[in-house]
């Protein structure tokens, strides 16, 4: 076996601070009109992730 330790991502700044940009991108899209879930709401959604 290797002695290859593996990195936990997840405490990484970057990674955190991407988690809380989409975070703060579903909120905000949430306010969108229901007519907008499939247009511009799910591009940003999915942009952010």
């Amino acid at each position: 076996m290797s002695d290859f330790k593996r990195h936990n991502f997840k405490k990484l700044k970057i990674w955190q601070m991407g988690i809380e940009i989409a975070k703060d991108i579903s909120d905000i899209t949430a306010s969108f009109p229901s007519f907008e879930n499939f247009g511009m709401r799910g591009q940003m959604d999915r942009c952010s992730v």
